[in-house]
């Protein structure tokens, strides 16, 4: 407990520490840029790389991140990890998250979001000759699961596995509003659907177990921290609804991964998506007594079980 209030006393530059970005990227033994994206709608939205200093690289890794997040803070963990084993890793603040434009938290369209992720991802292959040649997967946690999902309906063919990290891919009956209250936020988001005023608990303080990687997950400065916009709460109950109906179609081989005692979203969703999806090659991971945030907000011994398995299931098709 005194390590965790010593943190939240302390100005943190990086989730790492202080040290300066290139030179911990030079520590960790991988290179690493960052830029600015125009989507083919023209916002400008923030990405980063995270490559091995061999090259080729073994894949090309597109990650998304989740809801209220970003990927300048601890999101960086995973793909410094898989920069490190040979992993070419790509990623972008989707709308009103991290650097990018947008109103704070306000996703209008996941639709939308799922055209600015694939046309990223797009141009980044196009863009190096050596990325053309190597296998290429989706990453996502959360909301990024459920727009990886996505990415693959709208193109079956363009990736050749997914990892799922706790996907949202269905709103769980044990957590989802009953009625009437999604049809009063309906109703109400259609006249204020930028209005922060949506009822809900912490999240981070039921995704993160490990007292001390909570207190460095609260110094993110762009993190969100107020309650969900009305109109951002209408479009994930519409777009897991959707999801959740075509469970069904999903055929890209992929690993998903989830805690047993995860409650913002439900690991029975992922047994469901486990035993639905058509795909051929298909892998469940359910880690007991862990919670949402598998790969940071755990004990470093059980994050590097996760990570373990996520390396492993990569090792297995490149």
């Amino acid at each position: 407990m005194e390590k965790e209030e010593e943190l939240e006393q302390k100005h943190l530059q990086n989730y790492w520490g202080n040290t300066p970005e290139e030179e911990y990227y030079s520590t960790q033994g991988i290179k690493s840029t960052k830029s600015f994206f125009t989507s083919p709608r023209g916002l400008t939205l923030f990405t980063r790389s995270w490559q091995p200093l061999i090259a080729p690289p073994r894949a090309a890794v597109c990650m998304v991140h989740g809801y209220g997040t970003d990927i300048s803070w601890n999101f960086q963990s995973t793909p410094i990890f898989l920069a490190q084993n040979g992993f070419s890793c790509f990623a972008l603040d989707m709308q009103g998250h991290g650097l990018s434009q947008g109103l704070r938290a306000f996703v209008p369209s996941v639709d939308d979001v799922v055209e600015d992720c694939a046309s990223f991802f797009d141009s980044v292959v196009k863009s190096d000759t050596e990325l053309g040649r190597v296998p290429r997967f989706l990453f996502g946690e959360s909301m990024g699961g459920a727009i990886c999902t996505l990415i693959h309906l709208r193109n079956l063919e363009g990736f050749d596995g997914a990892i799922l990290i706790a996907p949202m891919c269905k709103i769980s009956d044990k957590v989802r509003p009953g009625w009437p209250v999604p049809e009063i936020l309906s109703f109400f988001a259609r006249f204020a659907p930028t209005l922060p005023i949506v009822p809900t608990a912490d999240l981070l303080e039921k995704s993160v177990k490990s007292p001390e990687k909570k207190a460095i997950a609260r110094m993110n400065p762009m993190r969100y921290n107020g309650k969900p916009r009305l109109g951002t709460v209408r479009e994930l109950l519409r777009v897991t609804d959707y999801v959740s109906s075509r469970l069904r179609d999903v055929r890209i081989p992929f690993i998903v991964l989830h805690g047993s005692a995860d409650v913002v979203t439900d690991p029975d969703v992922s047994r469901e998506l486990y035993d639905k999806a058509q795909s051929k090659d298909k892998t469940i991971k359910i880690y007991d007594g862990m919670l949402h945030s598998l790969l940071f907000g755990e004990a470093d011994g059980n994050i590097e079980i996760v990570r373990n398995d996520i390396l492993s299931w990569l090792n297995d098709r490149c």
